[in-house]
């Protein structure tokens, strides 16, 4: 296949999700449980999967809303200022003045992988009335992300109103603790879990593109129409609604040199959904996601390893 340029893209995606300041540890391994170990370097970095895929989107080339929620802090002050730098609309940004902005402690190996806990702080004040009242920026959406770093009834609200306007809905549920029942499911256009996700919600070990093809079966069988499962260094599995028996399309990643795989997965569904904000085809948009998620892995932190539409290119 030939290496296609992208043209300007188009589109507005709304995000629903979490904004997270992280904390970036730098240590030659991931440490063991009960062991100190010795890091290399400390650093703030913007984050949490809803803003990193809001900025995602926006760098990539939609027109991008955030509906989310910060503290009354200097974390959340850093963290509006660098959505509002990238073009982002912050009018369903609230503030809660009780709680502390929500952060994550990441540890980034020398392998690149990483090890992260989140403290959801101001991001567990969002709540479905924030939906009622962010119901046009939702409207005029071509596409609503959200993912479960922020309250479950306030994802659940958003993504059925968004299904209701006839928005196309797209659900990355991360971090995910079990199975969701059907009406989840049904309430998005595509649902794309890691491997890891993949199995919680299906009970199927996904450890390759051909158990993640299983697990992807079976999330189909449980109402979700369009299933996309991110496989890191394997690339990415798609089962789309209405194939056959033998259905599921495996994507091979390109070959890079990853340093930090932090915020890998918000980059694909980032660039996803900006691709299919601007009308792209599935196919064309998920090779998108993954030349935009390639580039990020090769520089380090959050959003600062986030490219922008002019740095991508992809296999057309």
């Amino acid at each position: 296949m030939r290496t296609t340029a992208v043209e300007q893209q188009s589109g507005r995606v709304t995000v629903v999700g979490s904004l997270n300041m992280d904390l970036v540890i730098r240590a030659p391994r991931l440490p063991s449980a009960g062991e100190t170990l010795a890091g290399r370097s400390f650093d703030h970095v913007p984050g949490g999967k809803g803003g990193n895929q809001a900025v995602a989107a926006a760098r990539l080339g939609a027109q991008v809303a955030m509906i989310g929620c910060v503290g009354d802090d200097d974390n959340g002050k850093q963290l509006v200022a660098g959505l509002h730098r990238d073009g982002i609309d912050c009018n369903g940004v609230a503030t809660d003045a009780a709680l502390p902005t929500g952060v994550a402690m990441i540890v980034v190996d020398d392998a690149g992988q990483n090890a992260i806990v989140i403290v959801a702080g101001s991001n567990g004040a969002l709540m479905p009335a924030a939906i009622a009242e962010q119901e046009a920026a939702i409207a005029q959406a071509d596409v609503l992300v959200c993912q479960l770093e922020v309250p479950g009834e306030t994802v659940l609200a958003a993504m059925q109103k968004a299904h209701a306007l006839g928005r196309t809905v797209v659900f990355n549920p991360a971090p995910v603790t079990g199975p969701l029942s059907r009406e989840w499911l049904e309430s998005s256009d595509f649902v794309i879990p890691n491997e890891i996700e993949a199995s919680v919600l299906s009970g199927v070990a996904v450890d390759s593109p051909e158990s993640a093809r299983r697990a992807a079966k079976v999330l189909q069988q449980g109402g979700a129409r369009n299933v996309i499962i991110t496989l890191g260094k394997r690339g990415v599995l798609v089962l789309a609604e209405g194939e056959g028996e033998e259905a599921g399309k495996h994507y091979l990643p390109a070959e890079v040199e990853a340093i930090d795989t932090t915020a890998a997965g918000d980059t694909f569904v980032g660039g996803f959904c900006a691709a299919l904000a601007a009308k792209r085809p599935l196919d064309e948009a998920v090779r998108f996601g993954q030349a935009a998620a390639a580039l990020s892995v090769t520089r380090a932190g959050a959003q600062t390893s986030i490219p922008y539409l002019h740095e991508i290119t992809f296999q057309g």
